[in-house]
């Protein structure tokens, strides 16, 4: 079965008053119907990744890849307005923070019904058809009001369901999620990760959850990659990240607090230098 996406060696440069930054460095992955994490600490080049597999990355930034394809069709090939057709058509992203991803001055139902309208053509009843439908799969009780509201009258937990729902309504076959539930609560949060399973799972989607929170991800995701200094360092299989191997990896989890041991201090990550050069490390799959 062919990947829903390919990436190989993928890198994210800036030019700087002291030289050439990269940010992404060599990354290469494959995505089919699955839900891949990628997680490491801020800076280390997961939301890089996520938005030049979009080409959203704009001047002075430069992304290079020997290879980005969607199902097969290399979108580094691809003329600007060739790749409008494959933004939220094809592989959508959800942000971060809704209060800053949502027009501030639009009703939520118009964001939605726009979003859909520029991939499909289809009466304003359609539309709002359409819109409704996806803010009842998200599992928004009341989607006739939610529909006429502005984003500032919604709570964060709302405000990142709606954005999932304007995300899907072009029914995509890849999702990229960047950290879609770091600023909600727990319960929420759970919610909000039961609504994208089931979205991915119907749909037979390719799910990518970028995060930094390591337990979250091995419980939820099927494949986990760990980047660090803007390079992948470590693959493993989600729930059984907590054999990683790689340095850094062990690092990371030794210093998360644990409940079945006792632990007087908890680890401090020691770094290595040689981290940031060596080639990638792969371990469960």
């Amino acid at each position: 079965m062919m990947n829903l996406l390919d990436v190989e060696n993928l890198w994210v440069k800036f030019p700087t008053r002291n030289g050439v930054f990269d940010a992404v460095r060599g990354v290469s992955f494959t995505l089919g119907q699955e839900r891949l994490g990628i997680v490491g600490e801020s800076g280390s080049g997961k939301s890089m990744t996520g938005r030049a597999i979009l080409r959203l990355i704009r001047p002075p930034g430069q992304v290079t890849a020997e290879r980005i394809a969607v199902e097969g069709d290399d979108i580094m090939a691809m003329s600007e307005k060739e790749m409008r057709s494959v933004r939220g058509q094809r592989i959508s992203m959800v942000m971060q923070d809704p209060k800053f991803s949502l027009n501030p001055v639009m009703r939520v139902g118009d964001q939605i019904v726009e979003a859909y309208a520029i991939h499909a053509k289809s009466t304003k009843a359609d539309a709002k058809r359409k819109a409704m439908e996806m803010l009842e799969a998200v599992s928004i009780r009341d989607p006739e009001r939610v529909y006429r509201s502005y984003p500032h009258e919604l709570s964060g937990g709302m405000g990142q369901r709606v954005m999932i729902a304007m995300m899907m309504v072009p029914d995509p076959r890849i999702l990229i999620a960047d950290e879609p539930t770091s600023a909600l609560d727990v319960s929420v949060q759970t919610q909000v990760l039961r609504i994208m399973d089931k979205l991915v799972q119907e749909r037979g989607m390719g799910l990518i959850f970028i995060s930094h929170d390591l337990n979250l991800v091995s419980s939820f995701c099927d494949r986990v990659l760990i980047m660090y200094g803007g390079r992948i360092v470590e693959t493993c299989v989600a729930d059984k990240l907590h054999e990683a191997q790689h340095p850094y990896t062990r690092g990371l989890l030794n210093s998360l607090p644990r409940l079945d041991v006792k632990q007087e201090r908890l680890a401090v990550l020691e770094r290595d230098a040689t981290w940031r050069d060596t080639d990638s490390v792969s371990g469960a799959r």
